[in-house]
C-alpha cells in the first residue's frame, strides 16, 4: 500500500552529520523552506559520523587548493565555535606528527610546506622538543599542529537535526525514486510512503553510489568499504593528546595513531581492511551483495594490484594484535600488548573510480533535480558546516531555476 505525503522542497537521504549539515544550512539561508530527511536506521549519526575518533582536523594534510584543504581548515575553526555554542563536548588539544624512521623525514617536511600554504601553524620538533608535549613519544623529528582538536560528533548531529527544524524521519529507507518531469522527484520508501520534493539531495555515504543510481544517475565511481579496526588504551595516561605517524601520501588513510578523546580515553586506530560489507563492522559480518558489488568493480581489482603490499600489511595488523602493537611502539614505545582493549569500529566509504584511483578529495556532482555527496570520508565531520553550506547553496542555484 502507498501513503502519499504532502510535497516537501528538498528530500535528503541521509541522518548522518553531512546530510545534517546541509539541512542546517538550508533553513538559515532560506527560512521556512521545507526539508525532509530520510535516514534508513532509528538515530541520527549510525556509522561513519557515530564510528570515527572524534578529531577536528586542522587541513594539514591536504592538498593546496582542494575543497578538503579549503572545507577542513575553515570547518576545524566553524566546529570549534559551534561546540562552544552549544555545550558540546569537545578541546583544541593540539597533535604531533611524528617522524619513526629516515625515509619519513622528507614527508614530514612536505607536511610543514603543505600545512603553512594552507595557512595552518606549523612547529617543527628535534627529537629532544618531542617529550615537552609527549612524554612518551619516541621519533626524530615531529612537527607540532596547534589547531587540531577533538568532540563529540554524535552530539553535534543531534543538535544540527533539532537545529535544522527539518522533519526528519528514521527507519524511512529508500528503495524506489522516480524524476517528474519539470516537477522534481519523488522518493518511495520501503514502507510504502512516497515523498515528493523539488530537489533530492543524496547524503546517503556508504550507500551514496546506490542512492545515485537508484535516481537513475551514474555516478562514475562506487564505493568501496574499508573497516578501520580500533582499541582502547588501557593506560590513558600515556597519551596527552594526539599522536600521528607521517602519512604516506598514496594513500587517504593516515595510519595507526593514538587520540585522547573528549571522555579522557584513548582511541588507537584505525587500520583499513577490506570490509566484507558496506556496513561490515567485523570480520564475520559478510553481505553477499555488497561483496559481489565491490569484487565487479573494475577498479578494486586495478586497486588490489597496485596496491597489494599495503593491503596485506592492513590484514596482518587486523588478524594479528602483535603486529597492530608493534606499529604503535614506533609511536610509543612503553604501549605493552595488553594495554590495547578492543574498541568498537568504523567503516569508510571510500570512493573508487574505475581506473583504480582513489578519490582523495570531496566529490560532489549534480543531476537534474539532484545532488550528489559521492566522496565525504575523513574530514567530513570537521567540514561538515562549509560542505552542507555548499550542498544548499547548489540546492537552492535548483530551486531558482524552477
Amino acid at each position: 500500500m502507498v501513503r502519499v505525503r504532502d510535497e516537501t522542497d528538498v528530500v535528503v537521504i541521509g541522518a548522518g552529520i553531512v546530510g545534517l549539515s546541509t539541512a542546517y544550512a538550508l533553513s538559515r539561508q532560506r527560512p521556512g523552506i521545507r526539508v525532509t530527511v530520510l535516514e534508513k536506521e532509528q538515530g541520527p549519526a549510525r556509522h561513519q559520523t557515530g564510528r570515527n575518533s572524534g578529531v577536528i582536523h586542522s587541513g594539514v594534510y591536504y592538498r593546496p587548493g582542494s575543497l578538503k584543504a579549503r572545507y577542513a581548515t575553515r570547518g576545524a575553526a566553524e566546529m570549534v565555535r559551534f561546540c562552544a555554542e552549544h555545550g558540546i563536548p569537545h578541546e583544541v588539544t593540539g597533535k604531533l606528527i611524528v617522524a619513526t624512521g629516515r625515509e619519513e623525514l622528507p614527508r614530514l617536511h612536505a607536511l610543514v610546506q603543505r600545512g603553512r600554504e594552507n595557512g595552518i601553524p606549523v612547529r617543527e620538533l628535534g627529537p629532544s622538543q618531542i617529550p615537552a608535549y609527549e612524554p612518551e613519544a619516541r621519533g626524530l623529528a615531529a612537527i607540532h599542529v596547534a589547531t587540531t582538536g577533538i568532540c563529540d560528533y554524535g552530539a553535534v548531529a543531534r543538535v544540527l537535526a533539532e537545529s535544522s527544524k527539518a522533519d526528519i524521519r528514521y527507519g524511512a529507507e529508500a528503495d524506489l525514486i522516480s524524476r517528474r518531469l519539470g516537477r522534481g522527484v519523488a522518493v518511495r520508501t520501503k514502507d510504502g510512503t512516497v515523498v515528493r520534493g523539488r530537489v533530492l539531495v543524496n547524503c546517503a555515504g556508504l550507500q551514496c553510489d546506490r542512492v545515485a543510481r537508484l535516481a537513475g544517475d551514474d555516478p562514475k565511481m562506487r564505493i568501496v568499504p574499508f573497516r578501520g579496526e580500533y582499541y582502547e588504551l588501557a593506560r590513558p595516561e600515556l597519551v596527552r593528546g594526539l599522536v600521528y605517524p607521517v602519512p604516506d601520501p598514496a594513500f587517504p588513510f593516515l595510519g595507526v595513531h593514538l587520540t585522547r578523546g573528549v571522555d579522557g580515553g584513548v582511541h588507537v586506530g584505525p587500520n583499513a581492511v577490506l570490509a566484507g560489507a558496506r556496513e561490515g563492522y567485523s570480520w564475520p559480518v559478510v553481505r553477499p551483495a555488497d561483496l559481489a558489488g565491490t569484487l565487479a568493480w573494475p577498479g578494486f581489482w586495478h586497486l588490489a594490484r597496485r596496491h597489494a603490499g599495503y593491503g596485506l600489511g592492513e590484514v596482518g595488523r587486523s588478524l594479528s594484535k602483535a603486529a597492530f602493537t608493534r606499529a604503535v611502539r614506533r609511536l610509543l614505545p612503553a604501549v605493552r600488548e595488553d594495554d590495547l582493549v578492543p574498541a568498537p569500529a568504523g567503516v569508510r566509504a571510500q570512493a573508487v573510480l574505475r581506473d583504480g584511483t582513489l578519490v582523495d578529495d570531496f566529490l560532489i556532482r549534480q543531476g537534474p533535480g539532484t545532488v550528489h555527496v559521492l566522496n565525504a570520508p575523513s574530514p567530513a565531520a570537521t567540514a561538515s558546516l562549509p560542505i552542507g553550506r555548499e550542498v544548499a547553496r547548489r540546492v537552492l542555484g535548483v530551486l531558482e531555476r524552477g
